[in-house]
């Protein structure tokens, strides 16, 4: 393939007689003795599952089930989350898994649940069973977790918690209700995850009138503990302001737990930050901002800018940031914490027309004495991270979902597909890194585990291969050159 690409590097001579898309007179035929299936990455996400214990953990936590004819639990769950990451997009997708004889066979089942027993499993959970599945999952987070050792747990464990908002459109779904902000119809459910690894710790479903920060503080203690147990020492929390829920702050300051909150810009607030003189603040520099004044470059005309102006709109310009700190005592707390101010000087235009410039204050409260004022707006902006992660799980792998009827359903659902992504985060932690090509491995590494979803579906679970059964071994033999095929092989001599 390489030496066929660089035949066109440098442009090669068009075709006389046509395009270079000229296939014709294409037939279609059944073949009887190539048995093969285009998701041939899932043998790997296999390998994975069965080298960390999660099916087995799954069946001894989790006894949903009476009987077992023939599923298990740990079946149902690995059905919906590998349909995920074989490109499902909704529970009707598992159909083509059920139907195609080979890639039955590459997982080594005779037949897996069917799309309406699927949903079935999904009815058959309460509140506790899905918290028993998630405490599941977590433990064997932490086995993978420890397989990184020193090196991942040495960092902080940034646990971060956030709501997103799950609208439907059925009519008869259980716990669904009308959000006022969003102005539709669905649910509310919270997700903590750890910036780190970008993994979902936990996901809570609510309905959706419930506030984003209902329940967050008994989930994030939650997270706390798992990543105590994998070995993290040390700990931030971080939300935005409707998670500064001031009469946890105690509690949180005396167990050795730090944290960054927004904080509601009130007239209060507001009366403090001007009180605080102006020699006070200091200017806030952005990293873009100082990778400009190193390397200086021509800016590209803004397109965005121009409309504005030739239309007439109300155009805002952020003039500068400055940064000030103050001491404040929250109502339901005993102790004092540090409150940073961000001023932000703000020049409106209307068209050609300078209106004037406005103020805007935003606060941010933590108990952490280390960080200098610019390392606290940097630990809260960072969590953008997990507005990508949520972005992913809602339309990415469309884990949050409601395709069944109940509240607790629609949970548990949201649960096992959401495993598509944290398998994807195991199999970037699980890659080795050493030897020479240590450098080169850890940056793959990496790059798959910030990869989008979308992007690792193509590159390595999106492979064609010939499924063969030679004495004891079944063998994944590939059909197309991918340029990362070398990662999938790379994982699986480690399983």
């Amino acid at each position: 393939m390489q030496r066929r690409l660089e035949q066109a590097l440098g442009g090669m001579k068009a075709r006389r007689d046509g395009p270079e898309f000229r296939a014709q007179r294409i037939h279609y035929e059944m073949s009887d003795r190539t048995r093969a299936i285009s998701q041939g990455g899932i043998g790997a996400i296999q390998a994975l599952v069965h080298g960390v214990g999660l099916a087995a953990r799954i069946d001894e936590q989790l006894p949903l089930l009476k009987v077992h004819r023939p599923y298990h639990e740990s079946d149902h769950v690995l059905n919906i989350a590998y349909n995920v990451l074989c490109g499902g997009r909704t529970l009707d997708d598992i159909e083509l898994r059920r139907n195609d004889r080979v890639y039955l066979d590459a997982l080594g089942a005779r037949a897996i649940p069917d799309p309406t027993t699927a949903g079935d499993f999904c009815r058959r959970f309460s509140e506790d069973d899905i918290w028993t599945l998630m405490d599941a999952i977590n433990d064997t987070r932490i086995e993978v977790w420890r397989m990184r050792g020193a090196e991942l747990t040495d960092e902080v464990a940034r646990i971060d918690a956030d709501g997103v908002f799950v609208e439907t459109y059925g009519e008869c779904k259980q716990g669904m209700d009308f959000n006022g902000f969003k102005k539709a119809w669905g649910y509310h459910p919270l997700v903590v995850s750890l910036a780190n690894t970008q993994e979902p710790l936990f996901l809570v479903n609510r309905t959706g009138a419930r506030p984003s920060s209902e329940g967050a503080p008994e989930v994030l203690d939650k997270a706390v503990d798992v990543c105590r147990r994998a070995g993290f020492t040390k700990f931030l929390l971080r939300g935005d302001t409707d998670f500064s829920l001031t009469s946890y702050f105690d509690g949180w300051t005396e167990s050795g737990v730090r944290f960054v909150f927004g904080y509601d810009a009130s007239k209060p607030m507001i009366s403090k930050a001007q009180d605080v003189p102006d020699y006070e603040y200091d200017d806030l520099v952005r990293k873009a901002e100082r990778a400009l004044k190193t390397n200086p470059r021509t800016r590209q005309p803004r397109s965005k800018d121009r409309v504005v102006k030739e239309r007439g709109y109300l155009n805002k310009i952020l003039e500068s940031e400055e940064l000030a700190e103050f001491e404040h005592k929250p109502t339901r707390s005993k102790k004092t914490y540090r409150m940073i101010v961000l001023k932000k000087n703000i020049r409106e235009e209307r068209g050609q027309v300078c209106l004037g410039n406005v103020v805007r204050y935003f606060f941010y409260v933590t108990n952490d004495e280390t960080m200098s004022r610019e390392q606290v707006i940097f630990e809260s902006n960072n969590r953008a991270d997990q507005e990508n992660l949520n972005a992913h799980l809602k339309s990415g792998i469309r884990a949050l979902h409601a395709p069944v009827n109940t509240l607790a359903a629609n949970w548990a659902y949201m649960v096992m597909a959401s495993l598509a992504w944290s398998l994807k985060a195991w199999f970037a932690l699980g890659l080795p890194a050493r030897g020479r090509w240590r450098e080169k491995h850890a940056a793959e590494r990496q790059r798959i585990l910030r990869m989008e979803f979308r992007t690792f579906l193509n590159r390595l679970i999106l492979v064609p291969v010939q499924v063969v059964r030679t004495g004891r071994r079944l063998v994944y033999r590939f059909l197309a050159w991918r340029p990362d095929l070398h990662i999938l092989v790379r994982s699986l001599s480690e399983s």
